[in-house]
């Protein structure tokens, strides 16, 4: 069985909170991490950022909503540095809106990005893990997926497809040593909730029992144990990670 070091993982939407706290820990773990990114200014901030802490990271250009796009950075990937063995669908999106007032447009970019980049990136994988004999895939979904939010029609239709998306697929590569499973955090302290105003944060923490936001880490230690060796017998699993806020 190969080594950490030798074993390629791809996590898209790098660049924000979350994914940033993938790069890092998986990157200490010890794997081959490389970084999707489709925001260049934000990719060389996150570049710095990485390089400043030691983290040796690739990052690649690529528009996970566009399926010709993924297939172009996968195929740079795997010709440039290797197979992909590990898939963390991470990227993605927020157009809120209330229904009523909610266009075309705004339904489409989320479903596109949320939704039908895990099509994109999974397909473009898949067929390499199945021939390897193994595979770990890792969707990122949220607690509004579960629950439902205000404003987020289009944002909990695509995450709760990632579940879906997840159950199914788990149980069709399963013979094959490949893991499916999905994470749903709650409010994570990343840059877009600390941008909120407080008063609303403030209302947001005192509906979560632990009386806190969750930590990007916290989702990443999450993430590094269902890639690892040690847990090839969960498949199909949601992971909500949410303080307590929502248990189903």
């Amino acid at each position: 069985m190969k080594q950490n070091n030798e074993r390629i993982a791809l996590i898209t939407g790098s660049t924000g909170g979350i994914g940033t706290a993938l790069c890092r820990k998986l990157s200490e773990d010890g794997y081959q991490v490389v970084g999707n990114f489709r925001n260049e200014e934000k990719s060389v901030q996150l570049q710095q950022e990485l390089d400043k802490t030691g983290h040796h990271i690739e990052l690649v250009h690529g528009d996970v909503s566009d399926f010709d796009s993924v297939g172009t950075m996968v195929q740079h990937i795997e010709t440039n540095i290797g197979p992909i063995d590990i898939l963390i669908n991470n990227a993605g999106i927020t157009r809120d809106t209330s229904f009523v007032k909610m266009t075309k447009a705004q339904w489409d970019e989320v479903l596109n990005t949320n939704l039908n980049s895990v099509f994109n990136c999974t397909r473009h994988v898949i067929q390499g893990m199945v021939e390897r004999r193994f595979g770990r895939i890792i969707n990122i979904s949220s607690i509004n997926a579960q629950k439902g939010q205000y404003g987020q029609t289009n944002y909990s239709t695509a995450k709760a497809g990632m579940h879906g998306f997840t159950k199914s697929l788990a149980l069709e590569v399963a013979k094959y040593g490949i893991t499916v499973n999905t994470i749903s955090p709650g409010y994570i302290e990343t840059e877009m909730v600390m941008a909120v105003p407080e008063n609303i944060r403030e209302k947001i923490i005192a509906q979560i029992p632990v009386g806190r936001l969750g930590g990007p880490t916290e989702i990443a230690e999450a993430v590094s144990f269902l890639i690892s060796a040690k847990s090839g017998f969960i498949t199909g699993s949601n992971f909500a990670i949410n303080g307590g806020q929502h248990m189903a």
